[in-house]
């Protein structure tokens, strides 16, 4: 599973062949994950800090073809 990016306080990984929804995992540095749809960037499950999500909503947004090309590398 890639790391997409790594800021220190959360980082987003996609897993090759997850299951549907597409979707990315943010995982914060105190634990706390959520996966999150591509699609709408809305949260599928998980609950981390506000902040984090509000960040990695935004390099989401703007990197929405890298993640699709990390989904769907190991198909």
């Amino acid at each position: 599973m890639p790391t997409l990016i790594d800021v220190g306080s959360w980082k987003i990984r996609v897993y090759f062949g997850d299951h549907n929804p597409p979707h990315f995992h943010l995982v914060c540095s105190d634990g706390r994950a959520a996966l999150v749809a591509f699609d709408d960037l809305r949260v599928l499950d998980g609950d981390v800090p506000a902040q984090a999500l509000a960040e990695a909503r935004d390099w989401a947004a703007g990197n929405r073809a890298r993640l699709i090309d990390a989904w769907t590398a190991g198909r």
